[in-house]
């Protein structure tokens, strides 16, 4: 029996539900890469990869707000130099995504519940659009029926609004769906939702272990769940 399938009483579920950034891709290379051009058109000094990847999670306005203070912590952040600094980083964002790449055991694992019948889904904080062009560039774009990103709806993740939008387009109850996410706010969203959650050791949780945030199961790779 597969992991996944002890998750759910020797079953699979009908949806599963991932998140994008730090769970199916590593795009924080080419996220780096915004910000940093960003803050040089805005005369800064850059932030550098890993800095990024303790920011991100968030959505763009968040992540924006975090490089102006040069800290996860952004409140003092002025509104309008906030507004204006995200306009450059979505247009520096928009122009490719050439440093982003698929997590290995990724496409393994769509693959399997691609054959399996199993109904994918997208749920992210990422301006919803980026997310279509980014999974077509990294080869993924075949694989989901839905995609939610961070301005789809009026609130995001932890918010379970999206989890619950989608569950009601499929049909499913949560007892029939699954959460793949790397963030304490993917957790937080599936519990809300009342679905069971995955979580990946290799992403982005603002650089705190995951397991802290007790998934209903840690895996390394998601080719494990198979």
């Amino acid at each position: 029996m597969t992991a996944l399938a002890r998750l759910f009483e020797g079953r699979l579920p009908d949806l599963v539900m991932f998140d994008l950034d730090g769970t199916l891709v590593d795009s924080v290379p080419d996220l780096a890469a915004a910000v940093d051009t960003m803050l040089g058109r805005l005369g800064r000094p850059p932030a550098g990869v890993e800095r990024v990847r303790d920011w991100v999670g968030n959505g763009a306005a968040v992540l924006v707000r975090r490089a102006l203070a040069g800290s996860i912590d952004h409140n003092g952040v002025d509104d309008s130099q906030a507004a204006d600094a995200l306009a450059i980083f979505l247009e520096a964002y928009s122009g490719g995504h050439d440093l982003t790449t698929v997590y290995p055991g990724a496409l393994d694992f769509l693959d399997w519940l691609q054959d399996n019948a199993v109904r994918m889904a997208v749920i992210t904080n990422k301006p919803q659009r980026f997310v279509q062009p980014l999974l077509d560039e990294v080869g993924l774009g075949g694989y989901f029926d839905w995609l939610i990103g961070g301005d789809t709806l009026p609130t995001q993740k932890p918010d379970p609004a999206a989890l619950l939008h989608v569950m009601g387009e499929v049909g499913v109850v949560a007892g029939q769906a699954l959460f793949v996410g790397d963030s304490r706010n993917d957790i937080l969203a599936a519990r809300a939702a009342g679905v069971k959650v995955v979580a990946v050791s290799y992403g982005y949780n603002h650089g705190e272990p995951i397991a802290a945030e007790n998934p209903d199961l840690l895996v390394d790779s998601l080719s494990a769940l198979i």
